[in-house]
């Protein structure tokens, strides 16, 4: 157990004090933070910079809905626009409901102990800030075992987002109290949420610290009932990277895990666990014109109705009102949320989570286009075989890898199939099974993934993604040192070498071939291109129709089996008993009496329809619901006969 140097908190002597000035409040997080990093033992902490756990409280989300989110007089179109609703189903509102997440934090805890300070620090900020994780706000330590397994978060999954509930993924108090830099001109930090998060007096006179975002009220304007500050900061990707740039943790006296090649060179580069941000940055979208993250995921409402706030007087902000829908490609875990918790976290929480599903839908649509063609063609004959090749090309339209994001289970890829003229299947590449959850890994298969690894786990002297030698694949994220494969897509203008990465190690594919757009650039192509030779058996019928289609999956077969299997053969216990003895335990919703593991390889088996507006209603479907195989672009394509 961690021993780390114990402070008393100020706030602790409140009723005997008068307020602390804005320069004392500062002090009181910035000494809990040092005591932190200097402590006795301090390389087991693994969130040791940036605002430290004391905060003053985090304000609940639904406190924000009051003014931003629909009320009796808005418009029907209100719930697309407005800031809580459009945020109430996003996975931001729900990462602290996350089933897909709390399996893989058990994994990591054990394989790590203690490091789901680290996880939790992103998806569960307010219990985090306020010292119900593994940092107890006081300089000292929490249940250094169940802290970092979420067993000390106060309320429910299945809970509103009220002050007594910490399952609100990332509130709203949170992201507009960060600041792009500590309280005394300390240096920000892009990535492993590294944030500063705001605690002194807004403008040094009003009662609580800044609400800060990107509208500065002109005299004119009504100001909003609550302290607040103009941020530019809220307008720039930096703020998106500080949780969507995720390295191996940074430890007192290193990274925890560093970035090893495949032949076993070190480069003392932090693992990168996750680069979104990272690909941005070495994109064409950074640079003039800018498209920042906000851009896409936060896109401007040309609703002529749209408002940031319902109470009267308020500006329109048509075509001046980021959404804060923050979609992206996941339409599984919403809609497993709405299913298993939707009922219990307000009236217009079912609706929202539909509105996720439904924009990160739009969101992948637009994120690729397929083409394809054909390059040559052998008609078959009634005795002799013919010959078909085609082309079918991907070109990233993101601003960012194709697919990107977290990496274990997630992936793209190409299901090419030709047809005969009765409609009978002549060839495949790529066929997916959705009764087994299987990806058929062809020869010709074009998929795009990262598959992390342990480098010599078994002694191999490579990059091993099984824990042991031709057994199924294994997703250790705490422990990987080393990237046996990055096939996705680069975006446009996507440059892997930085000043600080200079061969970039960190972004670079890795046993896939994007070509520079001109030597000597270090400029990738944003598309990948494929060719397919195919016999086709003498007595075909044509004309021969050929198909290309590009699918998304959040979570693999593999990966929810080995979160099952993990928990199962390293006698995980379940919830409840895990989380024995701590406050508001035994839960009633959630895994309860299983193993995360097994509760969310139950979800993956369970039928269920996604369109349903209420969620899982029993047997809707005849085929198990698995994380659902996403449609993302198609081409075809017709032999002349």
């Amino acid at each position: 157990m961690r021993c780390l140097v114990l402070l008393f908190w100020l706030s602790a002597a409140a009723a005997l004090s008068p307020p602390a000035t804005a320069h004392e409040r500062i002090d009181d997080w910035l000494r809990v933070s040092a005591a932190l990093r200097a402590g006795a033992n301090a390389s087991v902490d693994f969130t040791p910079n940036g605002t430290q756990p004391g905060l003053f409280d985090l304000v609940n989300s639904d406190n924000c809905a009051g003014c931003h989110a629909p009320a009796t007089s808005s418009p029907p179109s209100a719930s697309t626009f407005l800031p809580h609703s459009t945020w109430a189903g996003s996975m931001m509102a729900n990462a602290t409901r996350d089933p897909l997440f709390w399996a893989a934090l058990d994994v990591a805890n054990h394989d790590v102990p203690g490091v789901g300070d680290y996880c939790l620090r992103c998806h569960a900020a307010k219990p985090w800030y306020e010292g119900r994780i593994a940092k107890n706000g006081a300089g000292g330590l929490n249940d250094a075992t169940r802290g970092p397994a979420g067993c000390l978060l106060n309320g429910s999954y299945d809970r509103a987002d009220d002050p007594g509930n910490d399952f609100s993924g990332v509130p709203c108090h949170y992201c507009h109290r960060l600041m792009p830099q500590g309280p005394r001109g300390e240096p920000g930090y892009v990535g492993n949420a590294d944030a500063w998060v705001d605690d002194a007096p807004c403008n040094g006179n009003g009662a609580e610290p800044c609400r800060r975002g990107p509208y500065d009220y002109a005299a004119a304007d009504l100001p909003p009932p609550h302290a607040w500050q103009a941020s530019p900061y809220h307008l720039q990707s930096d703020i998106c990277g500080l949780c969507h740039n995720v390295s191996s943790p940074d430890l007192a006296n290193g990274p925890l895990k560093t970035l090893k090649l495949n032949d076993g060179t070190e480069t003392g580069h932090a693992f990168p666990i996750e680069r979104t941000f990272g690909e941005w940055q070495q994109s064409q979208y950074a640079s003039a014109p800018e498209r920042t993250c906000q851009s896409c995921h936060m896109p401007t409402s040309s609703d002529a109705n749209a408002l940031a706030c319902t109470r009267p007087g308020y500006p329109s902000r048509a075509n001046d009102l980021p959404v804060h829908e923050f979609a992206g490609a996941n339409t599984w875990v919403p809609g497993l949320i709405r299913g298993e918790f939707g009922h219990g976290l307000g009236s217009n929480r079912m609706a929202a989570l539909t509105q996720t599903i439904n924009r990160a839908r739009a969101m992948l649509q637009g994120s690729a286009t397929v083409d394809t063609n054909i390059q040559n063609y052998a008609k078959p004959t009634a005795t002799a075989n013919g010959t078909l090749t085609i082309r079918a090309a991907v070109t990233n339209l993101s601003g960012h890898k194709l697919p990107t994001g977290y990496a274990e289970g997630r992936r793209m890829w190409l299901d090419v199939a030709v047809r005969d003229a009765t409609n009978a299947l002549v060839y495949e590449s790529g066929a997916y099974d959705a009764a087994t959850g299987v990806l058929t890994r062809d020869p010709s298969l074009r998929v795009y993934e990262v598959a992390h690894g342990v480098w010599n786990r078994t002694g191999t002297h490579t990059c091993e993604t099984a824990d042991v030698p031709s057994g199924p694949p294994t997703f250790h994220f705490a422990l990987s040192d080393c990237i046996a494969r990055d096939t996705r897509i680069p975006p446009l203008g996507f440059r892997p070498a930085t000043a600080a990465d200079p061969d970039g190690y960190d972004l670079r594919p890795v046993g896939a071939n994007y070509p520079e757009t001109t030597a000597g650039s270090g400029t990738l192509v944003n598309y990948d291109v494929a060719d397919y030779a195919i016999a086709i058996p003498a007595g075909t019928p044509t004309p021969l129709s050929i198909s290309v289609k590009l699918y998304y999956q959040t979570a693999s077969k593999e990966y929810v089996d080995f979160l099952r299997d993990e928990a199962s053969s390293n006698g995980f216990p379940d919830e409840n008993t895990l989380c024995a003895g701590a406050a508001n335990r035994p839960l009633a919703a959630g895994p309860q009496n299983r193993t995360r593991g097994e509760y969310v390889h139950e979800l993956w088996d369970r039928p269920y329809d996604l369109l349903f507006a209420d969620g899982y209603e029993g047997g809707v479907t005849a085929v198990p619901g698995h994380s659902p195989v996403e449609l993302v672009q198609s081409a075809t394509a017709v032999t002349s006969d």
